[in-house]
């Protein structure tokens, strides 16, 4: 079967293929764990459900603006001004299909073939390829070792005239390290005067612990919405943990709005109602919700952390945010892939390669499920990879005797 030069470009999505193999031992009856997805296990907040539901009961699911309900979209505005202190026109706005169709919109309207994107490693694994999907290059710029922090430095010797934009993920997935206030005002006032637009994915922005904030990256420009170069993505899947509803919004100038609305008017129009009335009724709903979701899941990085530093050999850098941690896996002298592979053919347990996120030799653990699960999990890396654990397991009720050490 023939398919196109470019789609042979394009990657798997290695967190979504992880999943579903996850799903598959689960239905034999596998007692898997997973420690790759990035999914809280937070109910759906109650002012969402009723706003859907409400929607559902008026029996009226049709067509709305392509670019999202007036409704919504001034949920978001109210939303922007109280978080970024920056009052958006509804012009300003596109409500899509989750803050990935988000991502690849921005993408689709500012890239032209062969221009390049700035990305900062460790980076989300679908910036590379959705930048490859607009017919664009991705540059990924990587840290210094020993630290996930960004340096401006390098970023400014990665920076060529084909660069359009560089992407911003603060607290970061997925390494949960978040950046500096003085690096954050530095890149904004460095993609100004070189006219490069910064791509804002603050998914995971009020998600933050140690009474730390991630600072907007409005605070560091005198310009408006309207004129500034800061293109902002936010959504409800995270900080609400509604990741099933897929509803993620633009923050950004008119003109590139009006495009994006156009692109999305030929793919996949408005996003559904049902979801849209959903991530409205968070929106409006009763906030503590967010910060119950945050205590939550603050308090299961201390206990992943706490966990990690029983596994000989891995080194690991405290989270300020996110539900991830990139723990450095290379004492182990295996590929990412390879160990994570290995990890859950003999642990069961579900883990991410650090080489979808530029980062080879680590693994990505999610900190998102249950305290249970990350003691479980944990306990099962260690018998798979430390010789000093003991030899013997229980995974579901079968005993298991290593014989690889």
């Amino acid at each position: 079967m023939a398919v196109s030069h470019l789609a042979k470009t394009i990657n798997e999505s290695p967190t979504l293929r992880l999943n579903e193999q996850a799903r598959i031992l689960r239905a034999k009856g596998e007692p898997v764990i997973h420690l790759g997805i990035g999914e809280p296990k937070n109910k759906t907040p109650i002012s969402a459900l009723l706003n859907s539901a409400a929607h559902l009961n008026a029996g009226e699911i049709k067509y709305t603006p392509t670019g999202g309900m007036p409704s919504l979209k001034k949920a978001i505005i109210r939303y922007t001004e109280e978080n970024y202190n920056r009052l958006a026109a509804p012009e300003n706005i596109i409500v899509s299909t989750g803050a990935k169709q988000s991502l690849y919109n921005i993408l689709f309207t500012i890239v032209n073939p062969q221009e390049e994107v700035i990305l900062l490693a460790p980076h989300w694994v679908s910036y590379p390829e959705m930048v490859k999907m607009v017919s664009g290059v991705p540059v990924v710029v990587f840290p210094e070792e020993g630290t996930f922090h960004p340096n401006m430095k390098v970023i400014e010797k990665a920076v060529s005239s084909n660069t359009r934009a560089v992407i911003l993920n603060s607290p970061n997935n997925p390494s949960g390290v978040l950046y500096s206030e003085d690096f954050v005002a530095e890149i904004v006032e460095y993609c100004e005067k070189k006219g490069l637009y910064l791509i804002c994915d603050d998914i995971y922005h009020r998600l933050v612990f140690d009474g730390k904030k991630a600072v907007p990256a409005y605070n560091y420009t005198k310009e408006d919405i309207e004129s500034s170069h800061l293109i902002v993505v936010n959504g409800v899947s995270k900080m609400y943990g509604m990741t099933g509803f897929r509803i993620g919004w633009v923050v950004g100038p008119r003109e590139l709005v009006k495009v994006m609305t156009n692109i999305q008017a030929q793919t996949t129009s408005n996003p559904p109602v049902i979801s849209q009335a959903a991530a409205e009724g968070a929106l409006m709903g009763v906030q503590s919700v967010v910060e119950s979701l945050r205590l939550t899941i603050e308090n299961n990085r201390g206990v992943m952390l706490n966990e990690l530093l029983g596994l000989n050999g891995v080194q690991v850098t405290k989270p300020d945010g996110t539900f991830y941690c990139l723990p450095d896996f290379r004492s182990f002298g295996m590929a990412s892939t390879e160990l994570a592979r290995f990890l859950l053919e003999k642990a069961l347990v579900v883990t991410v390669p650090g080489s979808a996120f530029g980062m080879e030799g680590f693994l990505r653990l999610s900190y998102a499920g249950s305290v249970k699960d990350i003691k479980d999990g944990i306990d099962r890396l260690k018998w798979a990879l430390d010789p000093e654990s003991p030899n013997d397991i229980f995974i579901g009720n079968r005993k298991i005797t290593r014989d690889w050490l």
